[in-house]
């Protein structure tokens, strides 16, 4: 059995963007997140996305609907096939609920598309 310490986590890395792969279950994946300024628009097809704000403040923009702003301890789920557009002012330590396979950028190619996170040791 392992335990993971996010504080401990987050300090293990100082990449934006760029998502790290912290543990797996049941074919999901926990992906830890530093998040700075805007993200790219995106939706995942066939998957949803939960957002936990472990610090900092997070708002989830959408196109269809208001925004969302979370703020430590907070959570929301971005129902699939959502397009959204993550943006944290300042920065933020964002934990990502997703499908294993599940790209950061969803159906958009761009320089922030991560294929496969680097797992946390």
């Amino acid at each position: 059995m392992e335990k993971v310490s996010l504080a401990e986590a987050f300090d293990s890395f100082d990449e934006t963007w760029s998502p790290r792969l912290a543990g797996e279950l049941n074919g999901q994946a926990v992906k830890l997140a530093k998040a700075d300024g805007e993200f790219v628009w995106h939706r995942h097809e066939a998957a949803d996305e939960l957002f936990f704000v472990h610090s900092g403040r997070l708002r989830i923009e959408f196109r269809e609907a208001g925004d969302a702003v979370l703020e430590a301890g907070e959570f929301t789920i971005v129902p699939r096939g959502t397009e959204h557009r993550p943006v944290a002012e300042p920065e933020a330590d964002v934990v990502l609920f997703e499908p294993s396979e599940t790209r950061n950028t969803g159906n958009v190619e761009s320089d922030e598309t991560v294929t496969e996170p680097e797992r946390l040791d």
